[in-house]
């Protein structure tokens, strides 16, 4: 039985592994375990978790007293632990840092097949990598030079679009290598910002997918392997499925995305101990989607919606506000925050006597409702879940203190051009039989803050298809200006977007976390510094 990378303690676990309590206890947890297997002889599991060795020499430090840390996995039999095999490539890009936490296994050894850790089921002999070393040759090599027949891969990938079929390509890359079967663990479930897609598979020696689990959902799968027939040089998979023969087939990008955000709700709320949500409700499409999302995680019953009309408050919007919390069943308020407003201007009246409304005024706006919101959290003890998307977060499109505020972004990471194709796809899905959730018109009219008379995003911001692309350009995939503007993006388009991203990071340092899904976030692998006058 293999379970994925730490998973006896989940990943990633960060600065819990520097306190030695922590340490304690997984050691502990993992007696416990082996202890449970006693009476089950024939019942090998291999288990990823945090390993010490106490009293060895860091040679990465002057000090002889360091206690080194593995990123491990052991295999239980018997009620023993009868091997413990420890990563030797530790990624540290994207969402990783695991040299600031592990020592490679390669500090173990003195030649690298020394490392390797071959254990024997029914015959058949099994070799360990865990994540990372699989993208690498040389562990896997190593499994097979001693003695492995089966390459197992324990992981905790964590998700963005495109990762599982970049994932398997690595992996039959891998197994072609080796000329090995290979067995690819995989964890699922939401962990603060990042979330982890499950899809657990099985490969053949030739890269042929014969078994993939289902993805975003626990699942155990059983596969069955062949022991070598006389004759053979490599082993080879019998059957491989689950337990029906089935490949569950890879979701579409949208489909993907959207259980994405699902579960990294879901599993904010529940690990957190958060009962319910509640989100400002603006007859707009991000914060339509986000209602969505949130039922699809909670349940209607644990979602409640607060409308709070300005004076610039549309009467369409109103209207389908309503509409959307009336399709999803949930609890629906409205708050009217013109008096909040007025009495906000009349003290100010003193201090801007003779200045014009600027978009002081419209800030203010939105920290009332930001105020709203969380005073309704404090009191019921409901997380705010904040509706600004992607390309707000990189334009600074949004207000501190205002729509900003609350305790879970759950779009941060999803593009303004994605909203609307997950809007669309969602709509599509059929729903249980209520059809349409999100209003139709909540999709087609331009967006507004709605924050001063006749006001659309496009006001301050190119067109989102403009605006996206060059995010996704400069900040996702780190092309300079000249390469965006060579590729046929307007230069005033370029350089305004480019400033916009590089004198919001003020902004972002303050958002709370959210949900990532792409391949580089405005998070844990997004660390500029505010002061910079870099600019190309």
């Amino acid at each position: 039985m293999l379970t994925p990378e730490l998973s006896l303690c989940g990943y990633p676990p960060e600065d819990l592994l520097l306190r030695p309590a922590f340490m304690r206890a997984c050691a502990d947890a993992l007696l416990k375990c082996a202890g449970t297997l006693a009476e089950l002889q024939n019942l090998v599991v291999v288990v990823g978790h945090p390993h010490q060795i106490l009293g060895r020499t860091d040679v990465r430090s002057k000090s002889h007293a360091v206690q080194q840390r593995f990123n491990a996995a052991s295999v239980l039999k018997g009620g023993q632990i009868v091997a413990t095999y420890c990563k030797r490539e530790l990624p540290n890009y994207q969402v990783f840092d695991e040299r600031r936490y592990f020592a490679s296994g390669r500090e173990l050894e003195a030649a690298p097949e020394q490392g390797a850790v071959v254990f024997d089921v029914g015959g058949l002999k099994f070799g360990l990598n865990i994540c990372e070393d699989a993208w690498f040759a040389e562990p896997a090599r190593a499994s097979k030079a001693a003695g492995a027949q089966v390459l197992c891969v324990l992981n905790a990938s964590p998700f963005h679009l495109g990762k599982i079929e970049e994932r398997e390509q690595r992996m039959r890359l891998r197994a072609k290598d080796v000329a090995l079967p290979l067995l690819y663990v995989h964890m699922t479930g939401g962990q603060d910002e990042v979330v982890f897609d499950g899809g657990s598979f099985a490969m053949d020696a030739d890269g042929n997918v014969k078994s993939r689990a289902v993805m975003f959902e626990e699942s155990l799968s059983f596969i069955d392997v062949a022991v070598p027939s006389e004759g053979m040089s490599d082993a080879g998979l019998s059957s491989a499925s689950l337990s029906i023969g089935a490949v569950v087939a890879v979701p579409s990008m949208e489909s993907q995305a959207w259980s994405a955000l699902v579960t990294g709700v879901r599993d904010y709320m529940g690990k957190n101990g958060f009962k319910n949500a509640l989100i400002g409700l603006s007859g707009g499409i991000d914060s339509a989607l986000v209602l969505a999302i949130a039922v699809d995680a909670l349940g209607a019953e644990r979602v409640r919606a607060v409308m709070m009309p300005s004076p610039y408050t549309a009467d369409i919007s109103m209207i389908d506000a309503r509409d959307m919390a009336k399709r999803l069943n949930v609890r629906y308020d409205e708050i009217a925050i013109a008096p909040m407003f007025d009495a906000f201007k009349q003290s100010l009246a003193g201090e801007f006597d003779g200045l014009k409304e600027d978009t002081t005024e419209e800030n203010i706006q939105a920290r009332v409702r930001g105020t709203v919101l969380m005073a309704l959290s404090n009191k019921f003890g409901s997380i705010v879940l904040t509706t600004g998307n992607k390309s707000e977060m990189a334009t600074g499109y949004c207000t501190l203190y205002g729509d900003m505020a609350g305790g879970f972004a759950v779009i941060k990471d999803v593009a303004k051009t994605l909203v609307y194709r997950l809007a669309t796809w969602k709509n599509a899905q059929g729903n249980g039989g209520l059809g349409e959730i999100i209003p139709l018109r909540i999709i087609t009219r331009p967006p507004s803050a709605e924050l001063r008379p006749d006001q659309t995003d496009q006001d301050s911001l190119p067109e989102y298809e403009i605006l996206d692309a060059i995010v996704q350009r400069y900040m996702e995939d780190d092309q300079s200006m000249e390469d965006i503007i060579g590729a046929g993006f307007h230069r005033a388009d370029v350089e305004r977007v480019t400033w916009l991203i590089k004198t919001n990071e003020y902004k972002r340092r303050q958002a709370p976390i959210g949900i990532r899904i792409t391949h580089r976030g405005f998070g844990r692998d997004w660390r500029y510094p505010i002061t910079s006058k870099f600019r190309a």
